[in-house]
Order: C-alpha cells, then structure tokens, then sequence
C-alpha cells in the first residue's frame, strides 16, 4: 500500500504561521469569499481555466465523462467512466466512499486526537448530536480529497440514512498546516448523515467544505441507500469525507494506522478494500 506526503506552499505558511498572515486569513476564511469564488467558477467565464488546470495537475481527462465543460465546476465535479471504480466483491468489505487521502484513527473516549495535529471530539463533529456516542471507542477515518481527486463520494453499504444536517462554520484549508494549529473539522461548514447499514452497524459520514469550497451537495434526503450509490459531490477546492465506525464492528486494517501514526497519509480510490465487517464470534 502506497502512502505520500506533501509539502506546504509558502502562502499556507504565511497564512498560518505569521502574525500578518493570520490577519489576512481571518477574511479569507469566511463562506462569503468562498460562495463568491463558486459563483465565478459555476459560470461560463471560468472555462479558461480548465485546460491549465488539467495540464498542472495531471488529470487523465479519459478517465472521465461529461466533456466539452460549460464551466469550470462542471469539469472540477466530473463524472468518472463506468468501471474506474470498482466495488469490491464481498458486501462485508468496508470500502473506501471516496478518493483522496486517508487518516485513520481510534477514538478514545469520544476523541480523536490526530499525531501532531488539533484534537476534537466527535460530539463537536457531529454539532452535540446524542449519537455520537455510539462511535465512543471505536474508529475515525479521514479522507482528505486533494484537487486533482474524483470529486464524488458514494455509500459504504446497503441501509436506511437519516436526513442530511448541515452545521455553519468558517472555511479554513483541510491542508495539515491548518489541522496542525485549528480543530478545523468542528469549525468548518460541514454536513453529515447518520446510516444504519447492513454489514456494519451505525455508521456517521461528514462531509467538511474548504476554503473555497462553492458547496455540498447531497443528492439525496432520508431514506434507503444502496452500497456505491453516488451520495453527493463538492465543488471546487480541497476537502474531507470523515468516516464514523461502531466499536467492534469492523476490522480496519492495521497498516493504515500504523502509517497515520508515522504522519503518513495514505492515496486510496474510492470502491478500495479498507477492512473487514466483524461477526459477533470475533
């Protein structure tokens, strides 16, 4: 399993490491520069910037439909041919809802404390919600989607969802500069849904937006969901799919935690094989 790091750009040091720096960040940060940015890149102007972009980045552009793009967020949120993201055969596989990079972590008392980074606990993630106890003890994972990233994420498993609940907040980077000196999952905007699956009992997913992030967007209200079903897409910019797991009740493979705990963060696509549901005679 492969793992990466990345290094910070000067502006993200400036902005999180220098007295000056955090003045400037305290406007950038706010939903309105972010909403402002999503309105220019939801419309046709933005078209230019889509072929520097893919050229800077990498991006396959084969790999995906929907082409020629009426604007940039068109393209940013594209969708990936049938095929590219294969579910895994056995339903009892806990699989990855998205690509990016990923972090996991045991909670401990209702925390999550990542190496090195700001603690929070899963009641300030879930906005004080009664059902974060259900995860005490049990298991945080932490998909970070970096720009160049499939920009859609799906359900883990068969089962009933709660409706989609969004909590207001600023909009700082998911970049590990910020997590280093900000709880930033429980201050961004964010929206999560609560799921009872099939294979692995109550499970939470959070999607966090970023700095600008144009919007969240979830496809679907309370109700049945189907493994691999498109649950919804960000727009434009960095963000974070964060993956609550019921003690006992999935095997995650070691080696992720182990690289989490070495500051590793480990590339994953989505559809890949995270762990394992566990039957009550484990």
């Amino acid at each position: 399993m492969s793992v990466q790091t990345e290094k910070e750009s000067a502006a993200l040091v400036f902005l999180y490491r220098t007295v000056p720096g955090r003045a400037l960040l305290k406007l950038l940060i706010g939903r309105g520069l972010s909403q402002a940015a999503g309105r220019f890149l939801s419309s046709p102007l933005s078209k230019p910037l889509i072929d520097p972009f893919v050229r800077k980045n990498g991006i396959a552009l084969g790999d995906y439909t929907g082409s020629p793009y009426a604007c940039f967020n068109d393209f940013f949120c594209r969708p990936i041919r049938p095929g590219k993201r294969p579910l895994p055969d056995d339903p009892a596989d806990l699989m990855a809802p998205c690509d990016g990079l990923l972090s996991a972590y045991r909670i401990t008392e209702g925390t999550v404390l990542p190496v090195k980074q700001s603690r929070y606990t899963v009641s300030e993630l879930l906005g004080l919600d009664m059902a974060a106890r259900r995860f005490h003890d049990g298991v945080c994972l932490v998909f970070r989607l970096c720009v160049d990233n499939y920009h859609r994420y799906c359900y883990v498993d068969d089962g009933q969802k709660g409706p989609n609940v969004f909590l207001p907040g600023v909009l700082h980077t998911v970049r590990p500069i910020a997590l280093e000196s900000v709880p930033v999952f429980v201050r961004n905007c964010r929206e999560y849904t609560l799921m009872e699956t099939a294979h692995f009992g109550s499970v939470a997913q959070v999607e966090v937006g970023a700095l600008l992030v144009g919007r969240i967007d979830n496809r679907q209200g309370a109700g049945p969901m189907r493994r691999g079903e498109e649950k919804g897409r960000f727009l434009y910019g960095g963000s974070t799919v964060v993956l609550l797991l019921e003690k006992d009740r999935v095997r995650v493979n070691d080696a992720l935690f182990e690289a989490t705990a070495r500051g590793i963060e480990t590339p994953v696509l989505m559809g890949q094989v995270l762990g394992h549901a566990l039957s009550p005679a484990d």
